[in-house]
């Protein structure tokens, strides 16, 4: 699985909240911001998790969204 890099704009204080989020899970910031991002994605139906421990999300069928 290959990472691309993005610049992320973000208030201050969202950023701080993710950063004692991350801490308590013992995860570093990054990975945090893509655990988050990837549960909205899942939770939203816009992609199918693949295994739960792995990060690599499945786009959706069009039939399995309807």
């Amino acid at each position: 699985m290959s990472k691309k890099a993005y610049p992320l704009r973000i208030n201050d204080q969202v950023l701080a909240a993710l950063q004692r989020w991350a801490d308590d899970d013992l995860r570093s910031l990054n990975a945090q911001i893509e655990f988050v991002l990837r549960d909205a994605l899942v939770k939203s139906g816009r992609v199918k998790l693949v295994q739960k421990v792995v990060t690599d999300v499945e786009e959706l069928d069009k039939e399995e969204n309807d």
